[in-house]
């Protein structure tokens, strides 16, 4: 589970809420029995009854009576107390425990194990702190063509999809990273964002940055002593999330904070083995001379270079939009 501690107390806390919630609208339910059903409030108390009885007589024998007689008794009330209620026009189960989980009754987990229903809340989370919600939408493997690409374009963008493909599957047990380039419009941010939404669907964290709005944040916080902890914070997310990807590297005012940044970024993740996807409009001799030798050889050599080419794709669509 990729959450912080104080993420997952609120969704813990969120599941006592509902218990009480659920006691609240149970305890009402009985009440409007004992007072709109007559005779239902008696039965009630009449198993209390039968069960002090009972104690009573094994203690005055010595030894525990046969249970049989008791369960005999306390199903025959507890018959009488349904047809009461269906004679009222209530359901048989109107005074059971309603949860909005049944499977876990809302605590989250069975036997030990994270419930369905925790799972989907954590990553209804992760998607939320990712900033992928609405991406996701427009981006994810059900909406996969590769009717725009022919010959050596439609070769490479196959390519890339086994690459993705691989990537996730293999999430769990490698460390691996992706590095799309080619030219504009090509799908590259499709990619990655179709990887991004798979990854997350299993419960694991992304973090998602168009590379400008990544160094401005950076800068923004590095610059300022009163964010100092907000740059600790962004420092801890960016170097441990399980997904890291940064959009359209070269759109940045790149400047020797920015690549020192860069650089420590990739550095970090690397030691903790956390994996990360890049996506830029720059060929490798770009990249190259962009940014300093050593991030070119770190990208060269962790990466899977994956080059897209073909007609830009935005453009395309735009184009057969308006012919319409």
């Amino acid at each position: 589970m990729a959450l912080t501690n104080s993420q997952y107390e609120a969704i813990m806390h969120g599941y006592e809420l509902n218990r009480l919630e659920h006691q609240r609208e149970q305890a009402d339910r009985q009440a409007y029995v004992f007072e709109h059903v007559p005779g239902f409030k008696e039965l009630e108390d009449s198993i209390s009854q039968v069960s002090i009885s009972y104690a009573r007589e094994s203690l005055m024998h010595g030894h525990k009576l046969d249970k049989q007689g008791l369960r005999d008794k306390i199903f025959e009330i507890s018959s009488r107390k349904l047809a009461l209620l269906r004679e009222a026009g209530l359901p048989e189960d109107y005074l059971d425990m309603q949860y909005t989980c049944p499977d876990c009754k809302d605590t989250g987990y069975i036997a030990g194990q994270k419930c369905h229903c925790l799972k989907q809340k954590i990553i209804n989370n992760l998607y939320e702190q990712s900033n992928l919600q609405k991406l996701t939408e427009t981006a994810n493997f059900s909406l996969l063509s590769d009717s725009y690409y022919t010959g050596e374009d439609l070769k490479r963008f196959l390519g890339a999809v086994d690459t993705c493909k691989n990537f996730i599957n293999n999430f769990d047990t490698d460390y691996q990273n992706i590095f799309f380039y080619g030219t504009v419009g090509t799908g590259k941010s499709f990619l990655s964002i179709c990887v991004a939404k798979e990854i997350l669907d299993r419960g694991h964290s992304v973090i998602y940055f168009s590379s400008s709005a990544l160094f401005e944040k950076l800068s923004e916080y590095a610059f300022d002593y009163n964010n100092k902890n907000e740059l600790h914070n962004l420092y801890e997310d960016l170097y441990n999330c399980e997904l890291l990807i940064i959009d359209d590297l070269g759109t940045e005012r790149t400047n020797s904070f920015v690549t020192s940044q860069f650089f420590s970024c990739l550095n970090e993740r690397k030691l903790r083995n956390r994996s990360t996807i890049i996506n830029s409009n720059l060929d490798l001799e770009g990249l190259r001379n962009l940014y300093s030798d050593r991030i070119f050889s770190r990208i060269a050599s962790d990466y899977s270079l994956v080059k897209l080419t073909g007609p830009d794709i935005r453009i395309y669509k735009k184009t057969l939009k308006n012919r319409k």
